[in-house]
């Protein structure tokens, strides 16, 4: 009875948190990579791989990892290193895609560079979350 009361006391749904944030973020990325791969299988027009593959690697299976990473450590995403990450990978990753689709499909090659900043910022990114673990993972909250 004493565990139902305090459940009860939180939220329902409890706390959001960047974990839960980026878990959430993940799965958009997943649907998005899962239909380019679909699409590419019913046209077999396999020209945007690249943005498939980074798609799903860097959205979909690099922040579900963080994701939970910041679930298990929940020190780990109170750092500024972790909110610097965040941003720049959530900001650096869709301008990278966008740009690489739009350069891929003849738009113009001024897109390359665009995706290039794109990823400097996403790389940027990984590297603060990279720093974090290193420097944050054995630290704990009091």
């Amino acid at each position: 009875m004493i565990i139902l009361q305090e459940v009860m006391k939180e939220p329902i749904g409890g706390e959001e948190t960047m974990a839960k944030t980026l878990l959430k973020i993940s799965v958009v990325y997943f649907m998005i990579g899962v239909s380019f791969g679909l699409y590419m299988s019913f046209t077999h027009i396999f020209n945007m791989t690249t943005v498939h593959v980074h798609v799903s690697l860097l959205g979909w299976m690099s922040l579900a990892l963080i994701g939970l990473f910041y679930h298990h450590y929940p020190n780990l995403e109170k750092t500024s290193l972790a909110k610097v990450h965040f941003w720049l990978h959530n900001i650096g990753l869709p301008v990278m895609m966008i740009a690489i689709a739009l350069a891929i499909s003849g738009m113009g090659d001024v897109f390359f560079p665009i995706a290039t900043t794109g990823g400097v910022l996403t790389l940027i990114g990984i590297f603060c979350f990279g720093f974090n673990i290193l420097m944050n993972l054995d630290r704990r909250v009091a």
